[in-house]
């Protein structure tokens, strides 16, 4: 795997009833953890101890849930710099953020779609860009899943493409998310990930869905991924060769034991495009 990544192998989201047994016990298969930095900011006591044995062990990555790039609110600076110091504090390798916002005046507790149009491109970039010099760093943004797109003038792929370049940050590229809105949107998933920038690409996720009928899929993360999701991982590790890729759950959370056996799976996707690297070049 390359070097340009912020980590590397297979990851898992952490929750916080997994800490302790995590920490006992780590489990050999898991290369790199993500939190959510809003839900361990100023967390102490026996989980804050937990979290600090972990972060010195292993890569760990964030996932922010209240950024809300696309708000008409105010960037929240102190937060971002309570972001920068937690990022410090646990030498966490990136920040990510969805491409959604989620607050107007006060938090939704949704993540809602930003309109596809120039001027929104403008002025998500130029968000990202004040995050980033905050930081001093550049953060990830994630392709989200989206049920409805108002005031649509350009399509979802140019949308996120233009965002990323204007404003000069990575991609977290969600595999899940792009089949969930191949479905719900009727575009093809494979084409869609073919014109994402994969030098972009700091690392993955992969998660389940819920099916609410044929046509409507709602991306709850709350079960197994199905295989047309694993198959569309292989299909983009062909595109862009292997990256790092993170398996979410945050519903229906099973034993551990049961997300292992998903991050196990992982692991066989990326030694299967080793594989069929190695035979192409056989027959080459």
């Amino acid at each position: 795997m390359t070097s340009t990544f912020p980590v590397n192998g297979a990851g898992l989201g952490l929750r916080r009833a997994f800490t302790g047994p995590l920490s006992e016990q780590p489990p050999s298969n898991v290369d790199f953890y993500e939190i959510v930095p809003e839900n361990w900011i100023r967390i102490g006591g026996n989980f804050g101890k937990q979290l600090r044995a972990l972060t010195e062990q292993f890569p760990f990555v964030t996932h922010g849930l209240s950024l809300s790039l696309g708000s008409p609110d105010p960037i929240d600076v102190e937060f971002v710099r309570d972001i920068r110091d937690f990022l410090k504090l646990h030498q966490i390798k990136i920040y990510t953020e969805h491409l959604t916002y989620c607050s107007d005046g006060g938090h939704m507790y949704d993540l809602m779609p930003i309109p596809f149009t120039e001027e929104a491109v403008d002025y998500v970039a130029d968000r990202i860009i004040q995050v980033q010099d905050i930081l001093g760093e550049q953060i990830a943004i994630e392709n989200a899943s989206y049920y409805a797109a108002p005031g649509k003038e350009m399509e979802e792929i140019d949308f996120i493409n233009a965002v990323i370049k204007k404003a000069d940050c990575k991609l977290l590229i969600d595999i899940n998310n792009i089949y969930v809105n191949s479905v719900n949107h009727q575009y093809s998933a494979e084409k869609f990930l073919a014109a994402l920038p994969g030098d972009r690409i700091s690392y993955a996720h992969i998660a389940g869905h819920y099916n609410e009928s044929e046509d409507i899929i709602i991306d709850s993360h709350g079960t197994k991924v199905i295989d047309p999701v694993w198959q569309l991982l292989d299909t983009a590790y062909d595109q862009f060769g292997v990256f790092p890729t993170l398996l979410e759950r945050d519903l229906n959370i099973p034993p551990l034991a049961d997300l292992l056996e998903e991050v196990d799976l992982i692991h066989q996707a990326q030694l299967n495009y080793e594989s069929r690297q190695n035979q192409k070049r056989a027959t080459g």
